[in-house]
């Protein structure tokens, strides 16, 4: 005899319809709210299988298209926590950076690249992470020049006018440094440099490693990582003396990665790299020989 079995009453079928239709949508929604975890643990970096760094290809000790630079050594470290492999496009800072690499894109193609590991906090052509490193401009002079006792700016503007006034300073236009030696009175002993040098072979080190080596100048002031890492390349090393910031003159910068706007997954991405690596930057920078403004202003020299 054949078991004869209750059939579903039609409004007990809808419900389980309306139910796994509820099902789904919650797993849905879970996939959403978890996709950059997910991504991340995929090794996606910003939902691309590598990690794409817009760079200056001469512009140690920031970065070089030989992976020289600690801009390099920090997109290594990236990639690494993102399980991606890294690749660089390359271009000139010099030559409107941003506008022909990280927002550059024609119709029916992708960005070439993805991040700049280093961009002042602040500079509003890009979205800017929170900062992993501060820094601050820096005078440079060798040893056995005289200056052997200056160890401060305090200590430096102490040598009096007469033996200040005998000294060429070497220094780029248009930085703070140009507003610092009006205010005090150090024009005519000022040496300026292009900012903006269209020279295929120009370097930001070239004032240390060419000029201030060579006597052409007797003291240099550059932004610090340049100082540091140019400063480390001589046998005894050069003089590194951290400049604080004055009411007016700005000295210290704080930096982070830029990104295109509309991005906050990938800036999420980045920011928590940043935030469970912060002592393998530190070791990165220090091996730089990066000056360094810690909380409460206090100059730290690598």
């Amino acid at each position: 005899m054949t078991e004869l079995r209750p059939q579903p009453r039609p409004q007990a079928q809808r419900f389980r319809r309306l139910a796994a239709r509820s099902l789904a949508a919650c797993a849905g929604a879970v996939l959403l709210a978890t996709a950059p975890n997910v991504l991340a643990a995929e090794g996606k970096a910003n939902g691309r299988d590598a990690l794409r760094v817009c760079q200056d290809p001469n512009n140690l000790p920031f970065a070089n298209d030989r992976n020289e630079g600690f801009e390099n050594r920090i997109a290594e470290l990236l990639g690494k926590h993102l399980g991606v492999p890294v690749s660089y496009f390359n271009y000139p800072q010099r030559f409107a950076f941003i506008r022909n690499t990280l927002r550059y894109k024609l119709p029916g193609e992708d960005y070439p690249c993805d991040v700049i590991i280093g961009v002042p906090v602040g500079f509003d052509q890009v979205v800017v992470t929170k900062p992993y490193y501060h820094s601050t401009y820096a005078m440079v002079f060798p040893p056995g020049k005289g200056l052997d006792e200056v160890d401060s700016v305090d200590a430096f503007l102490a040598l009096g006018p007469e033996r200040l006034s005998r000294l060429r300073i070497g220094l780029y236009d248009k930085s703070p440094a140009s507003r610092w030696m009006d205010r005090h009175n150090l024009v005519d002993q000022g040496v300026p440099y292009q900012t903006i040098n269209v020279a295929m072979d120009h370097y930001v080190g070239d004032i240390i490693d060419k000029d201030l080596v060579g006597g052409k100048i007797d003291v240099a002031i550059v932004w610090g990582p340049v100082a540091g890492y140019y400063a480390n390349k001589f046998d005894p090393p050069l003089k590194v003396v951290p400049m604080k910031s004055e009411p007016g003159v700005q000295f210290d910068f704080a930096f982070g990665m830029g990104i295109r706007r509309g991005e906050a997954e990938w800036q999420a991405q980045l920011e928590g790299f940043l935030d469970t690596h912060q002592a393998e930057i530190a070791d990165i920078l220090e091996a730089y020989h990066v000056p360094l403004v810690e909380p409460g202003q206090k100059l730290v020299s690598n």
